[in-house]
């Protein structure tokens, strides 16, 4: 059975900022418990993971939060509730420097290495499946990112077709368009968004130079410091603390829009026409640029990572949607694995054994 494609978002919410900033002033950020693993990185660093538990064998989303966000992000703990209904269960990857301390969710836990984390950032989510798969080879994987993390998921699909060990997956509210997004956000409107966003920014980059000689190489501090927009930080910080040459270089190689043609996993995309911090030119190119292998939806009205429905409880129906999506691509490869198993098994009637 197909997900219901058509969204309407509830009367008392009209608009896209409404729709956006709902659920981050309303929403629970402890609704789920977690298991929590701290998984050891190449370069002597750790990775923060949060894991769903459930029955063995069930299957397992790998999950991808947003720009400063965690596995406490309201629209996690939705998502994840979301699979606890349906049996799953699930993995959130908490990016460097966004891992908050269950006891204290005002605290971040510190990292031990001179780096942080980006849109294209894909080494630390291919080491996380990696690991997942090895652990359980016959448990469905499948993986779902969130805005930032969309972008993420979207890169590291493209950037390994052939070797991505994902059934499925599915990115919601993605900024395909990482330099077009930053203009995009450069207007009124959108200022009051990355204010909030550079408020933690700019003080993870300047503890980040204070901590490692290496870093304060690298980063701009009185640059940074002083940043009001995502590109400024960008090119002060976040492009040389990680190897680009400036803000438009970091832009040009992580942009999941040039890594779409290239994903062969099924996928969907959601996103709104109406999100604040995409435009809407952007959403096409991104939509006319996917493979086959993608499945573009694209509601009117949503904001970003919003899609509240009514009519007079709050309905989250983007999570709800992509869930049920990311369940009908199991059963779908469930059925074509069932199907080649009884034809590989299939004789003619009295055919000897062994020869169809």
């Amino acid at each position: 059975m197909r997900p219901e494609t058509s969204f309407t978002p509830a009367r008392w919410l009209p608009g896209p900022h409404l729709q956006t900033i709902w659920g981050p002033l309303t929403r629970g950020r402890r609704l789920v418990p977690f298991r929590r693993e701290l998984l050891e990185t190449p370069d002597g660093d750790e990775l923060v993971l949060d894991h769903l538990e459930g029955r063995q064998g069930t299957p397992r989303v790998v999950i991808l939060h947003g720009l400063e966000g965690s596995s406490f992000s309201v629209y996690i703990q939705g998502f994840l509730r979301r699979l606890t209904r349906r049996g799953w269960r699930a993995t959130v990857m908490n990016f460097r420097s966004c891992a908050r301390d269950p006891k204290n969710l005002s605290l971040v836990l510190l990292n031990r290495r001179p780096r942080l984390y980006h849109s294209g950032e894909t080494e630390d989510l291919d080491l996380v499946v990696r690991t997942l798969q090895s652990r359980e080879p016959a448990a469905p994987l499948l993986a779902a990112g969130i805005s930032l993390g969309g972008n993420v998921l979207l890169k590291w699909l493209g950037d390994r077709p052939a070797r991505a060990p994902i059934a499925a997956a599915a990115a919601l509210s993605t900024p395909y368009d990482l330099s077009a997004s930053a203009r995009h956000l450069e207007s009124r409107t959108g200022r009051l968004y990355v204010a909030g966003f550079l408020a933690t920014l700019r003080r993870k980059a300047a503890d980040t130079a204070r901590r490692f000689p290496e870093a304060a190489l690298k980063i701009d501090v009185a640059r940074t410091l002083a940043s009001r927009t995502f590109w400024e930080f960008d090119d002060a910080a976040n492009a040389p603390l990680h190897g680009f040459a400036g803000a438009d270089d970091y832009y040009r190689r992580s942009s999941s829009l040039q890594f779409l043609p290239a994903i062969v996993t099924p996928t969907l995309c959601l996103s709104a026409e109406d999100d604040p911090f995409l435009p809407l030119s952007a959403l096409r190119l991104a939509r006319a640029a996917a493979s086959s292998s993608v499945e573009f939806v694209a509601t009117p009205h949503g904001g970003h990572i919003g899609w509240i429905a009514g009519p007079w409880r709050p309905r989250y129906w983007a999570e709800e949607f992509a869930v049920d999506w990311l369940a009908a691509r199991i059963r779908s490869e469930t059925a074509h694995e069932s199907g080649k198993k009884e034809m590989a098994g299939w004789r003619y009637p009295g055919s000897p054994a062994g020869h169809p």
